[in-house]
């Protein structure tokens, strides 16, 4: 299979500042992708954008607490409706800092 699941571009915002944009779908077979680019992201503060995320299973959301345990600091941002629900019920949101934009707040409801 040549078509990847997951993309992940990474940017260096500033000291100690990185930006992983994620596109397409975080699941089983991509979430080792997520861990092993944020693997030598410790002590960083990393904000993951999830605008381009269109699935997410809980082997993502495990994948994301990883790279929060790896990095010390993570913000979410671009959680779409389902995702977002996802980690309401799983009391992620109370652990993990979820950021929104004016336009992603409308589209929650």
């Amino acid at each position: 299979m040549s078509d990847q699941l997951l993309t992940i571009e990474t940017t260096r915002l500033d000291a100690g500042h990185v930006r992983l944009r994620l596109t397409g779908e975080l699941d089983y077979a991509s979430a080792p992708e997520l861990i092993a680019a944020a693997a030598d992201l410790h002590g960083q503060q990393v904000l993951i954008d999830l605008t381009g995320v269109s699935l997410c299973d809980s082997s993502g959301l495990s994948a994301l607490l990883v790279v929060h345990h790896t990095a010390g600091a993570i913000r979410l941002t671009g959680a779409g409706r389902q995702l977002q629900r996802m980690l309401d019920r799983t009391g992620l949101t109370e652990l993990l800092t979820v950021e929104h934009a004016a336009d992603d707040l409308r589209a929650i409801g």
